[in-house]
């Protein structure tokens, strides 16, 4: 950062006996300014804001408004400048105050409380069903409320000074509705007009009381009937009333209307104002308020550390460094409250160098060392594990004649913690106690954390032991010690060092057996988490059915799914199975590969009186998938649609369309698409992608057209594989050119492979364009993709069909010239080819290679076989290889007999025909 220059004087006003000088551009960064030998240490705290019990800090140079009485004409608000501006980090008691008659210094450093923002303030604001202040109803006040002065001394014609003075009296009492009855037969005898004073005083009790709607009808009869010109001490009376409450919202509510109102603001009002934004961290208007102020060139001490104090509180560096900047640029009297706030910014920021050249101009402008900021220079040392310079402050406190207190221990302590020094943190741990302090929560934390990580076993349960005296919490403690055993992969030790009145409250409370059950489970400890759970005293039915679903599941997702069935197996039986605990088994089963198991869960839930869910059916459905079992999976399927209330997401709507395809359920999948469509459902990128995949065949080809290309419209990119569907789809229905479309959108987006290629050839093979057939093939060469078996077997089979026999052994010869080795459809599309054309003898050649190569005829193979001897007239071998394939493990279908029967009926066998399709009926086919 660059050198902050600040031009510093000494307010004389802090102490009468200070040393009065004029320090001229004073440099922190100078080394010329540096001060004694013995800053080069450092503080600790963990957050200079946190709310420590024992503080009993105070503020500085406050005037005491919360005990004495506002003067009638406002002036006790007046000089408010430097009182309530900064809720400060400082955390000590020191003995800095004034002598006795004098105020202590540190009044204003009280520790920082939450603000509770009463909405019933804000509504008050709202004029509905309020009657105004002005009138002064007779509801407001009670009837029995008498007004205590005596006739004689007050009647109509008194003077303004003696009604006043009656009313100040009685403001000083406890009776706010006698001040009121008092302050309306003020106002109906005459004696409001141009009166502030009265005005003054009723707006106090108005704050008082929150009646924030009667004030602000009050400000309006001033300025508009009483002719009372309105000025800082009307509004300095409510903003120190919402100060008082803690109403940040209102504060800045009334300081509005008082620029509005074109009424300038005086020290006090920035100093009451800054004061409460900093308790609300109202950093909006803080820097509204602060940025008014530096435009009337008003000099608020308090107003400068409380900006400064909420920008380090909430981590805006670099908005704290620009009020550093101002200090400089306002030339502001810094006074001790600027310069520790100043300390703490950097200590916090971790600029240590400059903290120290602080608190050294500090000193040489005439303040005496004091503990608060040699705490915080030790605090911020201590965050940053710098303990040799934090050591070195500590070592100089008696030198400069500081005793070091409750704080510094802590800080000492918490510093060594973070440096990892066990030792040192325990010498200063002993000392603490040894002077009578007790260690905070955060001692205690970083001693036992210390302790864990060096196997201090015996003082782990020590301090155990005293956070509970201590009167902590048994469930953060818990916390603490789960956390720390954790963080060292050591929970394995936890079952020794917890016993006790700790283990008691553990199997005792609900929440902290959990705690410590998931724990064991999560560090694969199955055995000790399922002891505590069969030790536990708690009883909660709904809760332990939750617990043991929460450890199922969390065995799964740590990789334990071993761990999940014995816990279901341990668990308590009961008549009534749960749904959830179900259905996670019967998951996790499917995990293990245990089908037995898994499907003997879902036939017992089905046996059960209790209804299945989405998520249940989702699982079995998976799970019968997984194992295969797709027509199990249909007949679940069913079983989910007639529950009327089951609505499937989207994860398992996809799983029923993958389902229907591969059992080829056709009626399916078009009565799922149009329940889609007419459900209205939002359909994403693989809801798309999924119906166009799986409905290929079951949907007409023009919605399906429409479908894709209202996918394109939505934006949503097709794969490759909804791309070559599409190629299929258009090819099969000879639509080519818009085939043609397809295959140059993924091909411009690199999605086309070999598999669009082949769909293309296939597809002007069937429609016998052997012109874009032979183009498509050497553009799949040109591309980089080799010409694949599949291209070959179909150039073979559109070639042969149309009787190009040259083209056909051209292509033979490639396909063997290219090294592919013929598959199951090669050799078929062969002696489909060569059986047509009656070339008996081909086809045994190609038989005898099929069976060499080792592949060996399919079922597809044998009826082609039967149906070329048929043809050629040899009914005897397409007899014979119906029993060959019987032998061979292959059992005939419909189109084995169909094929057969023709050949005996071509062959006039007519008598054998009858008998095979008698065979036929009798087996079903």
């Amino acid at each position: 950062m660059a050198s902050l220059k600040l031009s510093l004087y000494v307010d004389n006003s802090w102490e009468s006996n200070k040393l009065n000088c004029t320090v001229k551009a004073l440099n922190f960064t100078d080394s010329k300014c540096w001060g004694p030998s013995f800053l080069g240490g450092g503080a600790f705290v963990v957050s200079p804001f946190c709310n420590l019990k024992n503080i009993r800090v105070s503020r500085l140079e406050t005037e005491e408004l919360e005990t004495s009485e506002l003067s009638l004409n406002g002036d006790g608000v007046d000089g408010f400048e430097g009182n309530l501006g900064n809720e400060s980090f400082v955390t000590e008691r020191t003995n800095l105050g004034r002598e006795k008659g004098k105020f202590n210094v540190w009044k204003r450093f009280r520790r920082v409380k939450r603000v509770l923002r009463d909405s019933s303030y804000r509504s008050s604001f709202r004029e509905k069903d309020r009657k105004s202040m002005i009138g002064f109803d007779e509801n407001v006040i009670d009837s029995q409320n008498g007004v205590d002065f005596h006739a004689e001394n007050v009647g109509p014609d008194s003077s303004l000074e003696q009604c006043n003075e009656i009313l100040k009296q009685l403001g000083r009492g406890d009776d706010d509705g006698k001040v009121l009855s008092f302050f309306r037969w003020m106002r109906k005898n005459g004696k409001l007009k141009r009166n502030v004073n009265a005005y003054n005083l009723i707006l106090r009790v108005l704050g008082r009381r929150g009646d924030w709607n009667g004030a602000e009808s009050m400000i309006k009869e001033m300025n508009l009937e009483s002719g009372c010109e309105l000025t800082y001490q009307v509004f300095n009376t409510l903003i120190y009333a919402c100060h008082k409450k803690g109403l940040v919202e209102l504060g800045a509510k009334w300081f509005h209307m008082m620029l509005e109102n074109g009424v300038q603001p005086n020290v006090a009002t920035f100093g009451m104002l800054m004061a409460l934004y900093q308790k609300g961290w109202n950093v909006e208007e803080a820097e509204f308020t602060l940025s008014k102020m530096r435009n009337l060139k008003f000099m608020c001490q308090s107003a400068y550390s409380s900006m400064l104090t909420i920008y380090t509180r909430m981590r805006l560096y670099d908005k704290a460094d620009k009020i550093i900047g101002f200090l400089r640029e306002d030339d502001v009297i810094l006074n001790l409250e600027n310069w520790l706030v100043l300390l703490n910014a950097y200590c916090q920021q971790g600029k240590l160098l400059e903290a120290e050249q602080v608190l050294a101009s500090m000193k040489q402008s005439g303040f005496s060392p004091n503990i608060v900021a040699y705490n915080t220079l030790i605090t911020g040392y201590g965050k940053i594990s710098n303990m040799r310079d934090a050591q070195c402050l500590f070592a100089d406190l008696k030198r400069v004649g500081v005793e070091p207190d409750e704080t510094t221990y802590r800080s000492m302590i918490e510093g060594w913690g973070r440096a990892d020094n066990y030792e040192e943190a325990r010498r200063y741990y002993v000392e603490l106690k040894r002077l009578g302090y007790k260690p905070n929560l955060s001692n205690l934390y970083t001693m036992l954390n210390l302790q864990v990580k060096h196997g201090d076993e015996e003082d782990v349960v020590r301090t155990i032991e005293e956070m509970m005296h201590t009167g902590n919490e048994k469930s953060t403690i818990l916390g603490i010690l789960l956390q720390a055993y954790e963080k060292l992969e050591h929970i394995h030790k936890v079952p020794s060092i917890l016993r006790g009145s700790l283990y008691d409250h553990v199997l005792r409370n609900q929440i902290s057996c959990s705690s410590l059950v998931m724990a064991y489970v999560k560090n694969n400890m199955i055995d000790d988490a399922l002891k505590v759970l069969q030790e536990k005293q708690w009883k909660d039915g709904l809760f332990e059915d939750n617990l043991y679903h929460l450890l199922i599941c969390s065995c799964k997702d740590f990789g334990h799914p071993e761990n999940a069935v014995k816990v279901f197996t341990r668990m308590p039986k009961s008549n009534n199975p749960n749904l959830h605990i179900i259905c996670s088994m019967i998951d996790v089963y499917s995990t293990n590969n245990d089908f037995v198991e898994a499907e003997k869960l879902y036939l017992m839930l089905k046996n059960s009186n209790v209804k299945l869910d989405m998520i249940t059916f989702s699982v079995v459905v998976r799970m019968y998938v997984k194992f295969g079992a797709l027509e199990e999976a249909c007949s679940v399927l069913d079983a989910m649609e007639k529950q009327k209330n089951i609505v499937p997401d989207t994860y398992l709507l996809r799983d029923m369309l993958r389902i229907y395809q591969r059992c080829d359920k056709k009626d399916k999948l078009a009565d799922l698409y149009y329940k889609l469509v007419k459900r209205g459902v939002v359909w994403d990128q693989e809801m798309y992608r999924c119906v166009i995949n799986c409905c290929a065949r079951a949907l007409p080809v023009d919605e399906l057209s429409r479908l894709f290309d209202e996918m394109l419209k939505h934006g949503f990119l097709p794969n490759t594989v909804t791309f070559n569907v599409m190629l299929d789809v258009y090819g099969k229905s000879r639509l080519f050119k818009r085939a043609r479309e397809v295959f140059s959108m993924a091909k411009k987006r690199g999605l086309a492979d070999v598999i669009s290629y082949n769909t293309l050839i296939a597809a002007y093979g069937r429609s016998k364009d052997f012109k874009n057939m032979s183009s498509t093939v050497k553009k799949m060469h040109f591309n980089g993709f080799s010409v694949s078996l599949e291209a070959y077997n179909c150039m073979l089979d559109a070639y042969g069909k149309e009787g190009q026999m040259e083209k056909f052994r051209n292509i033979l010869e490639r396909l063997k010239e290219s090294g592919h080795s013929s598959d199951h459809y090669t050799y078929n599309i062969m002696i489909n080819i060569y059986g047509e054309l009656g070339w008996i003898e081909e086809v045994a050649d190609v038989l005898a290679e099929f069976k060499e190569s080792g592949i060996g005829p399919d079922l597809c193979s044998y009826n082609t076989l039967i149906k070329a001897y048929g043809i050629a007239g040899m009914v005897e071998s397409a007899v014979d290889l119906v029993k060959e394939m019987r032998k061979s493990g292959i059992e005939p279908d419909r189109i084995t007999y169909a094929n057969l029967i023709n050949a005996l009926r071509k062959n006039d066998m007519f008598l054998e025909a009858v008998k095979w399709s008698l065979w036929m009926k009798q087996i079903g086919l």
